[in-house]
């Protein structure tokens, strides 16, 4: 059983101006007070004006999203009481003068000590998804086969194209704030676990960042579960569409292992490519061609329309999805974004047609019952 997990980063924001509010400690607080949801399903973030929430371990994509909607609305709720609005954005639309405070933990401090400004502008959002696999060996084959996949993902799942009040020219802009880390973007291919360890123990010895949690990389192995994480996506503007990209994800998964262990060659994966691929993808999101991962052999820098290219990945990962059941799930998600386009499309449609307050209201989580996935 492919089990799966979910976490999501959440921006905590002022109604009536959109600025980010540093008001985590108390939205926390309220939470375990209430008993709203279980303490270890929701976390306090590096900046005191964002929150994380994480699903239990789920067999099913019903399960995921009743549990990734009760988190939102649980977050939500909580958020009204201290007066503050809950936004899935990948990155904030508008920031202060004066930075937001560091979550007053050690790791934190210190991560602040080393790059004050980065921090400072860490005002970014994630959607990060677990998928479970056998041992470490086999999570390090799906790696070095989902590579050449992550830019496509990253287009897909665009959430962040406005920054200080204007729109970035970005449709992930989170990808970008990121791409400053000593360690991110698009992980290299390893031999075996052996290596991997290896190689993110030399980037801990560089002493460039300061433990395993900064391995920032876009696909890693977890080092708190017997998981791969696949860390490419802006956080969802609704819950439908991070539902689909964890049936996607898992799908992906599920067909590397398959292909190593039918011994099936891995596609080109030349890192200076995929460097390329994923800053384009950053930059358009699905309304410019994309690297096509699945070019012949020789040609592995092939470009085709965005339609064409998750159309490919939607065939390729076909028969997995039929084995786990989600294909007209997932299937109807694929037509839904590329009809109504990514939350990029839709944060600049808001912000088009009603400035800043639109806006907003477009990002705002709305709480509501569990069964409601509308605003949800």
């Amino acid at each position: 059983m492919f089990t799966i997990g979910v976490e999501e980063e959440y921006l905590l924001l002022d109604l009536g101006s959109g600025l980010p509010v540093a008001r985590s400690e108390q939205l926390l607080d309220i939470l375990r007070l209430r008993s709203a949801v279980a303490e270890e399903q929701v976390h306090p973030e590096l900046l005191q004006a964002q929150v994380e929430v994480s699903t239990p371990v789920c067999e099913s994509l019903d399960q995921v999203r009743s549990s990734l909607a009760g988190l939102r609305s649980a977050v939500s709720t909580a958020a009204a009481q201290v007066g503050c609005g809950v936004a899935a954005s990948g990155a904030a639309p508008v920031r202060g003068q004066v930075p937001i405070p560091v979550t007053a933990q050690a790791r934190y401090l210190a991560i602040f000590a080393d790059a004050p400004r980065l921090v400072d502008e860490q005002l970014i959002n994630g959607m990060h998804v677990h998928v479970a696999v056998p041992d470490r060996d086999s999570g390090v084959a799906v790696l070095n086969r989902i590579r050449p996949w992550l830019p496509v993902l990253v287009a897909m799942g665009a959430n962040s194209p406005l920054w200080d009040g204007h729109d970035t020219g970005f449709a992930s802009w989170r990808t970008v704030v990121f791409g400053r880390w000593p360690v991110s973007g698009a992980p290299p291919a390893f031999a075996d676990a052996a290596d991997y360890g290896r190689r993110t123990q030399a980037l801990l010895d560089t002493d460039a960042i300061r433990d395993r949690g900064q391995v920032h990389w876009q696909a890693r192995l977890s080092e708190r579960f017997p998981t791969v994480e696949v860390r490419a996506l802006d956080v969802q503007l609704r819950v439908e569409d991070a539902v689909l990209f964890t049936g996607l994800i898992r799908a992906l998964v599920v067909r590397a292992l398959e292909l190593e262990r039918s011994g099936a060659p891995a596609a080109d994966g030349h890192p200076e490519l995929i460097a390329a691929a994923n800053w384009k993808a950053a930059r358009h999101g699905l309304d410019a061609d994309l690297a096509d991962p699945g070019s012949p052999p020789g040609r592995p820098n092939r470009h085709r329309p965005a339609a064409e290219v998750v159309g490919a990945l939607l065939d390729e990962l076909g028969p997995s999805l039929e084995q786990s059941g989600d294909y007209q799930e997932v299937a109807a998600g694929v037509h839904r974004l590329l009809r109504d386009g990514t939350g990029a499309t839709r944060q600049r449609r808001a912000f088009a047609d009603g400035g800043l307050d639109a806006l907003i209201d477009e990002l705002l989580l709305v709480p509501g019952p569990v069964s409601t996935l509308g605003r949800i």
